[in-house]
């Protein structure tokens, strides 16, 4: 995909995260810094072909129940299976329940999440630009997601996983994953399962996540 368009879409069916606009603002930044150009939009109407052969990535920002039309499932398939790259942040996770693409590209679903509140992440893989910064333990308050059923079975490479024996409430015991990418169904998907708060998407250690796992998705 030779552009430099971002499209992240914020539009939410459910609820609504009170940290999007700051996590739209963190995009905005980190495209301008990559040499792309992000546009935040909640209008479901961008997703034609046209519109998204023009765009180097798409990210889904917290996006949570149906927020695209039959037409636009078809665009983002296309676009996904023509190589176009797919960054699902947080809450995306549930997004699109009745859509099976998008639950393929997940390859599972949310399920629940105990209390916000601190805990370790593990660094599972540092290959990837999106946790080459990050130390092998990295101290973070979130939500820590839970699944409906173990991500890795969906045969994803995984890049975080949650340490449950640092919190409480969690569900998948000492395999839990919050953040993996996979190209299965020919374009690149990355998701991450962290970006709760607004003051996330302020924090070095996430912004870089983040910023790195944009500019795999736009094949940068």
């Amino acid at each position: 995909m030779p552009t430099s368009d971002v499209l992240v879409y914020t539009r939410t069916a459910g609820y609504r995260h009170d940290s999007i606009p700051a996590g739209a603002e963190a995009f905005v930044e980190m495209s301008r810094e990559g040499g792309l150009a992000a546009k935040p939009t909640d209008d479901p109407g961008v997703f034609t072909e046209d519109r998204l052969e023009r765009c180097a990535a798409v990210v889904l920002l917290s996006t949570t129940g149906s927020v695209l039309t039959d037409p636009g499932r078809a665009a983002l398939e296309a676009y996904v299976r023509r190589g176009g790259g797919l960054l699902a942040v947080h809450a995306a996770a549930n997004a699109e329940p009745d859509w099976p693409f998008y639950g393929d590209l997940l390859g599972t679903r949310f399920a629940g999440h105990p209390p916000l509140q601190p805990g370790l992440v593990r660094v599972e893989d540092t290959t990837h630009p999106a946790t080459a910064h990050l130390p092998a333990e990295w101290a973070w308050t979130d939500e820590w997601y839970d699944f409906t059923s173990p991500p890795r079975d969906a045969d994803v490479h995984v890049l975080l996983r949650a340490d449950e024996s640092t919190y409480t409430g969690g569900t998948h015991g000492a395999d839990h994953p919050l953040s993996w990418w996979h190209e299965k169904a020919g374009g690149r998907f990355f998701f991450t399962a962290l970006g709760h708060t607004s003051e996330s998407y302020a924090a070095p250690a996430f912004r870089a996540h983040l910023s790195g796992a944009l500019r795999w998705a736009a094949g940068r």
